[in-house]
């Protein structure tokens, strides 16, 4: 056990997280609440949190750790992921981000009452909790591995003194203190980034990575040093993740949330410009840790799970190495927090208030979040050492909210027609199922073939030929609803 990067992690852990969510709970307990102040921060962030909330969102245990372990067997492919989640941010602050913000939503399921209906609304409302909850379990681990490697503890261990740092992450004042945590933790993890690629460069032959390419060519694996790998890793990984990360997280409340909590569309508008460099540049990092990790025998031996934590640890000065895993388990925690928000607010907006208790005050549904968040928590640390291998449990997830996506848009902007949106949506997923739990695949000759481009093909086919032979009201954007709402969000403002 290395006891003082462990201690000086906690402590820098500790200290930001209670400090910071202290302080804005004494703030905010000096103010009138109003309606979302919790799970939206009152509505009123600014560019600075809004941007970097959205990139630590979608920046957690799959850009990290995941990277580090599709490294090994994908190489710098594995960047891929993160620039899937550029394409992502772009969509996110340029349309489905502006549509969640304009329409005032508290929860992404909300538009599909709008669209088709109440029966919907609770169908996607129970997924959409699922599967956000599926990658709070993912990011659990993640903080079990960060901590396993200074420690030595079972992966279990550690997802159970993580989860209830995360926990704290968020109870004490909800969107807002993750949001000015999110600015703090940012700017220490790029800071350690740089400083870790440099110093770990001089601790290798030559003092730079020359040794590492060396490696793959000399292996015959020249492969691993290219971003489009092989043709099959570019067409079954590269474009794989891209339809899933932008079709599934481009409509998913845990990257939406943040979006309905800033200021105003312009707020969104204006993030791209920092949250999308934010997350795109962490991948390189991550795939240049990864792929040396794998060169340096006493870590190789470790496997693909551990051995470049493991080596930042022991390669790195102590106190670089406590900056740069301090801010690794910030970012997962980042994650977490907003995982374990997203699924509580889907339960306590659509289901509990709207179902149960209508006439439920601010306060009474901040109770009611915080006790959600710490059940969906304790559950995820239950499970944590018993998961898959990290990208591969995440794209299977993420390729239950493709069909949401596309029946959002075209409700929309083209027709709705509840009946085809609820047979899409139940198709995809019944496919999705299939896909990884049955020999449909091997029986179809179509093994390499991965969920993403499934649920993408039966989405649209069974979508847009819905549509076409079925009659349905026109898009939401197209409708005397919508226009009536605009009038009078003009008239309020």
């Amino acid at each position: 056990m290395n006891a003082g990067i462990l201690i000086a992690v906690l402590v820098y852990e500790i200290a930001i997280i209670l400090g910071v969510g202290l302080w804005l709970a004494r703030r905010e307990a000096a103010r009138p609440h109003g309606e979302g102040d919790f799970a939206l921060a009152g509505r009123d962030l600014p560019v600075p949190v809004v941007a970097i909330t959205l990139a630590l969102t979608v920046l957690g245990t799959a850009h990290i750790l995941g990277i580090f372990e599709l490294a090994w067997f994908l190489g710098a492919a594995a960047v891929w992921f993160s620039l899937a989640h550029v394409i992502l941010l772009v969509l996110v602050c340029l349309s489905t981000g502006l549509w969640v913000r304009r329409l005032g939503l508290t929860t992404v399921p909300e538009i599909l009452d709008r669209l088709y209906g109440e029966k919907t609304r609770l169908l996607v409302s129970c997924t959409m909790a699922g599967v956000v909850f599926g990658i709070l379990t993912i990011e659990t681990q993640g903080i079990g591995i960060v901590i396993s490697s200074m420690t030595g503890w079972e992966i279990r261990n550690g997802a159970i003194v993580g989860g209830i740092l995360g926990i704290f992450y968020v109870v004490l004042a909800g969107m807002k203190e993750i949001g000015w945590l999110n600015l703090v933790n940012a700017i220490v993890m790029y800071l350690g980034l740089i400083l870790a690629t440099i110093f770990l460069a001089l601790r290798l032959p030559g003092g730079n990575y020359d040794s590492v390419a060396e490696f793959y060519t000399s292996s015959g694996d020249d492969f691993m040093l290219s971003i489009y790998g092989t043709p099959e890793i570019f067409l079954t990984f590269a474009l794989g993740v891209t339809i899933a990360v932008v079709f599934s997280q481009g409509i998913n409340q845990m990257l939406m949330q943040p979006a309905m909590s800033a200021a105003s569309e312009q707020t969104v508008r204006r993030s791209l410009w920092i949250a999308a460099p934010l997350n795109g540049m962490f991948g390189v990092f991550a795939v240049v840790i990864g792929l040396t990790a794998k060169t340096i025998p006493e870590f190789a031996e470790l496997g693909p799970k551990v051995a470049a934590t493991t080596m930042l640890v022991n390669y790195l000065p102590p106190w670089l190495a406590a900056l740069l895993l301090a801010s690794f388990l910030a970012a997962i925690l980042s994650t977490f927090a907003m995982t374990s928000l997203a699924p509580a607010t889907i339960l306590g907006m659509d289901i509990y208030k709207n179902l149960y208790r209508p006439d439920a005050t601010e306060d009474e549904m901040a109770s009611f979040l915080r006790k959600t968040i710490i059940v969906l928590a304790v559950v995820a640390m239950s499970i944590a050492a018993f998961l898959p291998p990290i990208l591969a449990a995440m794209e299977w997830l993420f390729s239950w909210l493709v069909p949401v996506f596309w029946v959002i848009v075209f409700g929309l902007f083209w027709k709705r027609n509840s009946t085809v949106a609820v047979l899409t949506l139940v198709a995809a997923w019944v496919a999705n199922s299939l896909w990884s739990f049955s020999a449909l695949p091997e029986l179809l000759g179509m093994g390499s073939v991965t969920n993403p481009y499934v649920t993408l093909t039966v989405t649209l086919s069974i979508g847009i030929v819905g549509n076409l032979l079925s009659e349905g009201r026109d898009g939401y954007f197209r409708s005397s609803e919508y226009r009536s709402l605009m009038a009078t969000q003009g008239e309020a403002g």
